[in-house]
């Protein structure tokens, strides 16, 4: 999911005091003071100014954020994350579309206080539903295809895969937004699909030995398919997003989300015939905790971006794709494959190089 902003958010007077109950000569008491020569009030009695940097109350000076704090707020929301990933992986027994349905029911409950809280309404502004729809259904979409294929491949790979989002937000980026897509950005797109590539291994081009050495390679290729579809709905999501800007509030766009994800989810089950509650204590408690680790690493991906630059931010982030190497190593004894370390090596690169010149070409 993407970071919190204050759009929308309008500037609120204080409580109890309206505008027009303001006392008699309060407007008018700073031009007195500034005309008698003597400092009003809020202003500075050396220089006159209001107020100046030597004389502003100590509460008054803002606070800078401690240094780095917005990079290890991005690794610890890495690490839930690929916690998260890890609950999702443990269960077998609940289809990865359940999963999303219960998953879209615990934000609801979160989003529907705030939206209250914020007064953002349930619906939107008139001229952007369309685009909350779309981006509803895409991201609910690329939810669904994630969770299936942390089910269907290895963790390593499927998250691995999922860095190759940026490649694609550039190319519907250009195609859509008319943005510029430079040279670098065709290298990073080769380098993303020469990872890709690595992680499949398909049989024309690594042959039959290759594919034999996975315990399931047909459930590997499905998953590996369903990573690259939620990386292309993911990007189409971003793009979605970025046309609208700050018209809509972030919350609203969640919103939009969880209940078109939630019908969502609900048709493919009826579809597929696969509703079911988990019988299992445990798998009930796993499906808890995806949503609250899922809750956890936004909220601090949030603050991260916040208070960092975006650039350091996307190149922390590549530590989802160690923690989930460590993570399958640890719980699953599933080491990664050669095959797999050359492919995420490649696709960590462009992810990082697509960063650092975005980060350079914002400095300029």
């Amino acid at each position: 999911m993407r970071p919190l902003d204050s759009a929308g958010a309008a500037e609120v007077p204080e409580p109890g005091l309206r505008p027009d109950d303001a006392p008699r000569g309060a407007a008018e008491e700073p031009a007195a003071a500034e005309a008698a020569g003597t400092p009003g009030r809020g202003r500075c009695g050396l220089c006159g100014s209001s107020p100046c940097g030597w004389c502003a109350p100590p509460e008054a000076k803002k606070k800078a954020p401690c240094p780095g704090l917005g990079l290890f707020y991005t690794l610890l929301s890495a690490f839930l994350f690929s916690v998260g990933s890890l609950f999702v992986k443990k269960v077998q027994d609940v289809h990865a579309v359940e999963i999303s349905a219960f998953r879209c029911v615990f934000q609801m409950l979160v989003v529907i206080p705030c939206l209250i809280y914020r007064k953002s309404g349930f619906i939107g502004p008139k001229g952007q539903r369309i685009f909350l729809v779309l981006r509803g259904v895409l991201g609910s979409t690329a939810m669904i295809l994630l969770y299936y294929a942390f089910q269907a491949t290895s963790l390593a790979d499927a998250t691995v895969i999922t860095f190759s989002t940026p490649v694609f937000t550039s190319i519907f980026a250009w195609i859509f937004l008319k943005e510029k897509y430079s040279p670098w950005d065709a290298l990073f797109t080769v380098f993303t699909i020469t990872g890709v590539t690595l992680i499949v291994r398909p049989p024309f081009l690594f042959g039959a030995s290759a594919a034999s050495g996975d315990r399931s390679y047909s459930a590997h290729l499905k998953g590996t398919f369903a990573a690259v579809a939620h990386a292309v709905f993911a990007a189409l999501t971003l793009v979605i997003l970025r046309r609208m800007g700050k018209s809509v509030d972030y919350f609203l766009s969640i919103w939009y989300y969880v209940v078109l994800g939630l019908l969502e989810s609900v048709v493919v089950l009826f579809i597929l015939g696969e509703w079911s509650l988990p019988h299992c204590g445990l798998d009930r408690l796993f499906l808890i905790l995806i949503g609250l680790f899922g809750l956890g690493g936004q909220v601090f991906l949030t603050k991260a971006i916040q208070i960092e630059k975006a650039g350091p931010v996307a190149i922390m982030k590549t530590m989802d794709v160690v923690f989930a190497f460590i993570l399958q190593i640890i719980f699953f004894n599933d080491v990664p494959t050669w095959w797999t370390v050359g492919g995420a090596l490649c696709v960590i690169a462009s992810s990082v190089g697509a960063a650092i010149r975005k980060w350079c070409q914002s400095a300029q």
